[in-house]
């Protein structure tokens, strides 16, 4: 089963796409099965279990951290994780430079925004963004780099209402792209998409796509 959906995803996204397999609760020998057919870059949104899992499995997996990041977690996975989606707070960014510092590397984040109308979800606001980028405080973190933008949909039916919120975080990235990260190619990403809306998200301009069901059947 594994095996046919990486397949058949890989067949389906466009190119420019990453296809992140999101693979939080599930089993290793789940992650090699989808390794052995040529996926290397996985989400995790635990980092105990995203630690765990890095020490045992193949080291060129590239490990994102895809869930809600508390501060006191950073130093666990600063020495390898590849790219930190949620990133909702000078606070926190402060955290990765820190732990970057340590481990004499330059960390890949992702912006999160609150792009969906469940209070619940995580991120800034576009005014909070453009405040702590034009702060100089965030232009003195050496060891963070910011590769583009996240944000998760309302969980809902509505698909209009999920294309508008992705239309959203499209132009958040747009201006932001153009006001901060003009000249830094690497500002190019945009995380959206899972496995109930990642086609919509993908007609959005969704580069990365976290999908888990879809690959690992339901969680367990």
């Amino acid at each position: 089963m594994i095996r046919e959906n990486i397949l058949q995803l890989q067949q389906e996204l466009p190119e420019q796409v990453t296809l992140i397999a999101v693979s939080k609760t599930k089993p290793s020998s789940a992650i090699l099965e989808a390794y052995e057919h040529g996926q290397r870059v996985f989400g995790e949104n635990k980092v105990q279990e995203l630690v765990s899992k890095q020490e045992e499995l193949p080291k060129d997996i590239k490990w994102h951290m895809i869930g809600h990041l508390q501060s006191n977690k950073v130093k666990f996975i600063a020495p390898f994780v590849a790219l930190i989606h949620g990133v909702d707070s000078l606070k926190l960014l402060r955290e990765i430079n820190k732990q970057g510092q340590k481990c004499n590397r330059k960390i890949p984040c992702l912006l999160q925004f609150h792009i969906a109308e469940e209070e619940t979800k995580f991120g800034f606001s576009e005014e909070e963004a453009i405040e702590m980028l034009t702060s100089n405080e965030f232009n003195e973190l050496k060891n963070v780099e910011i590769h583009g933008v996240m944000g998760m949909a309302t969980f809902t039916e509505n698909q209009d209402q999920i294309r508008r919120e992705f239309t959203h975080l499209k132009g958040i990235f747009t201006r932001v792209k153009r006001d901060f990260f003009n000249q830094e190619d690497q500002f190019s990403q945009i995380s959206m998409g899972m496995s109930g809306d990642y086609q919509i998200a993908i007609e959005e301009g969704s580069t990365m796509v976290r999908i888990g069901s879809s690959i690992f059947g339901t969680r367990s």
